[in-house]
């Protein structure tokens, strides 16, 4: 038996990946942008569904917000249909261009 086979290979300590603790630089700001983009699509997404139950008067669901109306359409019907979808779009854009800028930042080409 040759020394290099009894000798344990261990992985190299670069490949050890933590969500909720990442290391320094590149990987940190990654993280914080993809927690703030996550953050701001559940605050859209779920955070109106509960300000428009908050907010109706009747048991009917009738109130200020279900009164509004935004091209013809109920707002609140507007904005589950249309906005959020378009807001969904924005954040994937907003996601590549702050990636596409950190790998430029950290890994810039040679």
């Amino acid at each position: 038996m040759s020394s290099r086979e009894s000798q344990p290979q261990t992985p190299p300590d670069d490949y050890r990946v933590n969500f909720f603790r990442p290391r320094p630089g590149y990987m940190r700001q990654k993280v914080f942008y993809i927690w703030v983009l996550l953050t701001s699509w559940a605050v859209f997404t779920f955070g109106f569904q509960l300000m428009l139950s908050w907010t109706s008067r009747t048991p009917e669901g009738e109130g200020f917000i279900t009164d509004l109306s935004l091209f013809g359409f109920p707002f609140h019907f507007w904005y589950s249909g249309h906005f959020l979808i378009v807001w969904f779009i924005v954040l994937c854009f907003l996601f590549n261009t702050f990636i596409d800028r950190l790998t430029h930042i950290y890994r810039p080409r040679k």
